[in-house]
Parts: C-alpha cells; structure tokens; sequence
C-alpha cells in the first residue's frame, strides 16, 4: 500500500520526497508552488527531474496539489489565469513523475447551477486541449461548506464524460469531505462504495486524501483530524482501508500532527487498520 502525508517542497522536489521516505512513507503530496498565488512558476528542471528518477528507483508514488484559489466554475479573465496556472503545475508535476494535480470541484454562487456545472466543463476542456503529458488533473470532491456542488460522485462522473478528453481527468477522494458533505452517512460506508461502484466511480479513482473529520458527519465543514482522533475514527477507516478499489490507489494525509500525533506515527495506524479484519 502506498502511504504518505503532505510535505513541504522548500528545499526541492528530491528533498521532499527524501523527506517523506524518512518518516516513514513511500508515497507524497507537495505544493508545485506557493499555494496562495496563481502566478506560474519557473522551476528547476533538473531538480524536477532528479525527483522523478529517484522516486522511480524507490518505488514512491507522488501528486501536487493546485493552488486554493484555482476555482474550475470561476469566469472571464479569472478563469483565464486559472486555466494558465493549471498548466504550469502539470508541467511541474509531470517533470517530478506525479500522478497529476488535484483541483477542487469548483464554487458556484450564481442562482443556475447547470451554469456553474458548465463553467467546470468549459474549463477543464480549456485546460486539456493545451495540456499534451500524462499528468492527470484530479478533480477533489468537496465538504460542502460553499453550498452542494462537488460533493456527490453522480456530479464528478457527469462532469468527467461530459468533457472533451476525459483521459485527462481523474479522481482524488477525500475522506473528510465526504463525511463532512453528508454522503457518507453514519454506518454506510459500503453503501457508498457500492453506489460509487454502480456509477464505475472507482474506474477513475487516482488518489485518496486520508483524513479524519474535526466534525460531526453532515457539518459541512473542511476541518480535517488526526487519523483516528476525529468522527471518522478507527472503525471508519478500517472499513475504507478494505475496500479493494480504495488499496489500489495511493493515500495521502493532509492531517494536523496535533495531540502529538505525529505523520509517522499516523501512517503507522493507517498501515495497521488496512491490515485488520
């Protein structure tokens, strides 16, 4: 099973990955660049590439995470810079050997959301026909807290095969999200994995973003807490952790180290609830 945290990429995409294999893990999620702007960023291509080549050799799997502000409904000229900024991190991703960049659903605040729904389309088409690699960009369900979009997976597949190149398009599942939106519901795990089954959501899975809830399941809100200390809780997970489609896909935490849980030791308790019963 491949296993890791989010890491910091301060000193280099090699020392990042360093990092995470000394803690423990042999999978990571890092920032292609600061996560606060979405001006593009020119990288080192050599110390992309000597990431890539060691987590070749060592079997590490990686994905980067787009910046926060990056909204797929948005329009106009802001979209433009979006677009632009995606592309930017899937050529950062694709030199480091990552999946693909996750990007949130999209937030739409107009009265028509079949108009949010086609922005996320007309958008994610814009990206694609400008983007010739094999990094993925990896639609993240949401928690619901800027209202419904994005927290069902009728909404992600629709998306996914209404647009133009959907090879394009993968999934990263967010556990937290997910509890928090309500979907999970309290004991239906398997529901939702057979639901999710039934619409051939798990075909598309890339990645799992591995995070308790802070809050009660249907909170709508994007707390996230530490493995097994949240409402998710060890029994949640351990019900996650066997479900065959959720093993055949990286994990990554995005978890805080409060209450002195440390990432290794989270990793740990997750790597021991996937081998129980």
């Amino acid at each position: 099973m491949h296993i890791g945290s989010h890491v910091s990429t301060r000193g280099s995409y090699r020392q990042a990955a360093e990092h995470a294999v000394s803690i423990g893990a042999n999978a990571f999620q890092y920032f292609p660049k600061n996560p606060r702007t979405l001006e593009p960023k020119t990288f080192s291509e050599q110390d992309a590439s000597r990431c890539r080549a060691w987590c070749l050799d060592r079997g590490i799997a990686s994905i980067a995470h787009g910046p926060y502000l990056v909204n797929p409904a948005a329009t106009g000229e802001a979209s433009d810079r979006m677009a632009a900024c995606t592309l930017n991190d899937l050529a950062i991703a694709e030199a480091c050997g990552s999946i693909g960049v996750v990007v949130h659903f999209g937030v739409h605040k107009g009265k028509d959301p079949l108009e949010g729904y086609r922005n996320i389309i007309q958008w994610i088409n814009k990206v694609a026909s400008d983007w010739h690699g094999d990094a993925l960009i990896l639609l993240e369900n949401q928690a619901g807290d800027h209202g419904p979009m994005g927290t069902a997976p009728e909404e992600w597949v629709q998306i996914r095969s209404l647009c133009d190149e959907p090879d394009k398009i993968g999934f990263c599942l967010d556990t937290c999200h997910l509890f928090a939106s309500g979907v999970w519901e309290p004991g239906g795990w398997q529901a939702f994995a057979e639901r999710a089954r039934k619409l051939r959501m798990w075909d598309s899975l890339r990645a799992v973003h591995l995070n308790d809830s802070l809050f009660q399941q249907g909170s709508r809100k994007d707390r996230h807490a530490p493995i097994g200390a949240g409402y998710i809780g060890e029994d949640g997970f351990r019900e996650v952790l066997a479900t065959p489609e959720i093993r055949k896909v990286p994990l990554f935490l995005e978890t805080p180290t409060s209450e002195g849980r440390s990432h290794r030791e989270q990793i740990v308790l997750a790597r021991r609830l996937s081998e129980e019963d």
